[in-house]
């Protein structure tokens, strides 16, 4: 049975550089939670590590970072993953899309995905993936879109809060989607990085735990939905 999904979406503006006062210099400023603990610093300026296993496509250094295209004859889009608990977690990544269609994070556990963040040129999506793969019903259901251009060959920084049933992604600081749903509140035990299309590039990876929640999240998630 499908579970009814809870959709919100909020356009935010904020400076794609500010700081969090509640949390350390170098730490992304956030909605939902603070980060505490350091768990993943990658900066993806060298080939995938040993922490990573690379599925589809092709993987490489340019630039100072890792270009990702997918491979025609692959027949799915390229996929690297990494394992690191997810419990309530930030997450942050610069990306550039160099042709890809779409690019996504994707949060999985250890029976399939859970959830996932995809980035297009015409914005951002925040989605409960299907879970049970080509075996049940369970589908997956989008919980938000903002739509704004996302230029290609520049550089954009993305933020995701995972906590509980909830999934929060900012774009650039400026452009926030926000979603709850039942299902999400799982076992999430790695992370995935996708490109579909032509190729993107992807830097700068950073994860911490976040089991503090912000003392203004509830007026903020109050205001979701709203332009400011």
């Amino acid at each position: 049975m499908l579970l009814r999904a809870l959709p919100l979406l909020v356009l935010a503006a904020l400076p794609a550089d500010a700081q969090d006062p509640l949390a350390p210099a170098g730490v992304p400023a956030t909605k939902m939670l603070v980060p505490g603990k350091a768990l993943v610093s990658d900066d993806l300026a060298a080939p995938l590590g040993k922490e990573w296993k690379v599925a589809k496509g092709k993987w490489e250094v340019s630039g100072g970072a890792v270009r990702v295209a997918e491979l025609p004859a692959d027949m799915h889009g390229a996929v690297a993953r990494r394992d690191v608990a997810l419990r309530s977690a930030v997450i942050e990544y610069g990306f550039k899309l160099d042709g890809a269609k779409v690019t996504t994070l994707s949060v999985n556990g250890p029976k399939g995905h859970v959830c996932r963040v995809l980035v297009r040129p015409t914005g951002l999506t925040v989605q409960k993936d299907d879970q049970d793969g080509k075996k049940g019903d369970d589908k997956a259901v989008p919980l938000a879109t903002v739509t704004t251009p996302v230029t290609a060959g520049e550089w954009h920084t993305l933020v995701v809060e995972l906590r509980g049933a909830d999934l929060l992604a900012t774009l650039d600081g400026r452009h926030t989607a926000f979603g709850s749903h039942p299902a999400i509140d799982a076992a999430r035990t790695n992370l995935g990085l996708t490109v579909a299309g032509e190729s993107a590039s992807f830097r700068r990876l950073r994860v911490w735990e976040a089991e503090a929640v912000r003392p203004d999240w509830e007026s903020t998630r109050a205001g979701l939905g709203k332009k400011n």
